[in-house]
């Protein structure tokens, strides 16, 4: 593959002050909009995921650049960048010129927003939070770690194919940026030579926009101005004309459709089941294996978290069962007694350093979840390296398609094995942490992190001991919790590498790396 190397950017990461179950890791940072290190002006032949290529979207060929009709677009561009008021060009410093990362951070704010277990209700039982009826109560959705791993890799899915698209018709039709047709109108980054119809902004600012529309159906008034905001300042800083950002928005139209088409069919609307299909998932593993998983709530939910989210849709993976890992130790056999015996030590002599690293990793309730964990992570190397907005689509693409897999692959393991967690083994055993409301092998942090950790490595290939350090630490942490034994973080780290080899396989063959 291509070799990253280190770039002078003019990038200054100022981490924003944010109070969150995160601490030092807050969902925001400021950067400068940056040179790019390079343009890939072959992008437009890559493989996209949910095309056979990317002339299969349509969109009308451009004026020509001395027509009266563009002379006229490059006239109201240029009005549309005088005069701007102090909102207008806060708008345009914060939307920079890879605006992708901008739609990850609102797509991780809301998901901390959502991630809430529904309360009891006043007799005890539980209602849950139903798409049909998203303002509930509870409100829909639960935006707990499986359906944040979904809702990411359709966000950046989509936005990975929009950008193939947007890169085949730029370099088909060559229109040159407006600056360049008319150096009088002035451009708020940096110059570059990336032709500007279909704008590419318009293609993320759509597509981010509907995707997370359907997986935040309270938050379309928020998302609507937010994406407003955004192809207003397309036109404010300089970069596209009316006819550019319109061919971008039929892009991001036609994407976000077969993205949401795709979402319809997956089976994550059947993952959380009912108390009946719960009860047989749990008896079935009762029959295989003599033991099974009980909540330890008070009062106790009806089912488990998203019981057959293991047979939810993959996106890399053949089939769930090639990355299922054999069983674990049984329960008092002399290997689990070595596993309780080490969590009963570690919970009576805790170091601060183990608090800390359990605490830093929890992205328990209210936070972003261990998969927008690693995308804040992959947001910083993005920057670092300097990457265009193509290539940006494509590191969320891949991490998050391999995130979300290693998530379905966990969650089979977790219902198929039924494993039950230290609190319910270990007698008078507690966690610093609580308890999930789900079985404990695999761990769910490890294999996220595993494969995170991988495809990241791959992609920035100088920061592979850094990230892979990180997997480690992340699995580690749940051990220091209490709230997983060692076999379920070693196995999980193995199970989420094994995920992430066919992403990475598949990421091999789609071109970006000739």
């Amino acid at each position: 593959m291509k070799k990253i190397f280190a770039i002078s950017l003019s990038v200054v990461l100022v981490i924003a002050a944010v109070t969150s179950c995160e601490n030092d890791l807050p969902m925001f940072f400021k950067f400068s909009a940056y040179e790019f290190s390079g343009l890939d002006v072959d992008g437009g032949s890559w493989q996209p995921i949910l095309f056979s290529s990317a002339d299969d979207i349509v969109i009308d060929d451009p004026v020509a650049v001395n027509s009266a009709e563009y002379q006229a677009e490059l006239a109201a561009l240029k009005s549309a960048t005088q005069n701007l008021s102090g909102s207008q060009r806060e708008a345009v410093e914060y939307w920079t010129n890879n605006p992708a990362i901008r739609w990850n951070e609102i797509a991780l704010e809301l998901a901390a927003k959502y991630n809430l277990i529904p309360p009891p209700n006043p007799d005890g039982s539980y209602t849950l939070p139903s798409p049909a009826n998203p303002q509930g109560p509870p409100p829909f959705p639960f935006a707990h770690p499986p359906y944040t791993s979904r809702m990411l890799a359709y966000l950046s899915v989509a936005q990975f194919d929009g950008l193939i698209a947007a890169w085949y018709y730029k370099y088909e039709h060559n229109r040159p940026a407006p600056y360049v047709t008319d150096t009088s109108i002035p451009y708020a980054y940096k110059k570059n030579s990336l032709p500007s119809y279909p704008s590419d902004g318009a293609v993320i600012a759509t597509v981010s926009r509907d995707i997370l529309k359907a997986m935040f159906p309270l938050e379309h008034d928020y998302l609507n101005a937010k994406a407003e905001e955004h192809l207003n300042s397309l036109q404010w800083s300089g970069s596209n004309t009316t006819s550019d950002i319109e061919a971008g928005k039929t892009i991001g139209t036609i994407v976000k459709t077969a993205a949401l088409a795709r979402a319809s069919t997956d089976k994550m609307s059947a993952a959380q089941t009912p108390r009946p299909v719960s009860d047989a998932i749990k008896q079935a593993a009762i029959d295989r294996f003599g033991w099974s998983w009980d909540n330890q709530e008070s009062p106790q939910r009806p089912v488990g978290l998203t019981p057959l989210f293991g047979q939810v849709t993959m996106w890399s993976v053949p089939d769930v069962e090639d990355v299922r890992p054999g069983p674990p130790p049984a329960p008092g056999s002399a290997e689990f007694q070595v596993a309780a015996n080490e969590l009963k030590s570690i919970a009576k002599n805790l170091t601060e350093k183990q608090r800390k690293i359990a605490n830093w990793w929890s992205d328990g309730l209210g936070t972003y979840t261990p998969p927008g964990h690693w995308n804040r992570r992959a947001k910083e190397y993005i920057i670092k390296y300097g990457l265009n907005p193509l290539r940006t689509a494509r590191t969320f693409a891949y991490l998050n398609m391999a995130v979300m897999d290693a998530g379905i692959a966990c969650w089979d393991a977790k219902y198929y094995y039924h494993y039950p967690r230290p609190i319910q083994t270990i007698p008078g055993f507690k966690t610093i942490l609580g308890t999930p409301n789900f079985p404990a092998y695999t761990s769910g942090h490890s294999t996220f992190s595993g494969a995170a950790a991988d495809v990241l490595a791959y992609i920035f290939p100088p920061e592979t001991n850094a990230v892979r350090a990180w997997a480690e630490e992340a699995g580690e942490s749940r051990i220091y919790g209490g709230i997983h034994y060692r076999f379920d973080a070693e196995v999980g780290l193995a199970q989420g590498r094994a995920v992430a080899a066919y992403t990475i396989s598949r990421a091999q063959q789609d071109g970006a790396d000739n």
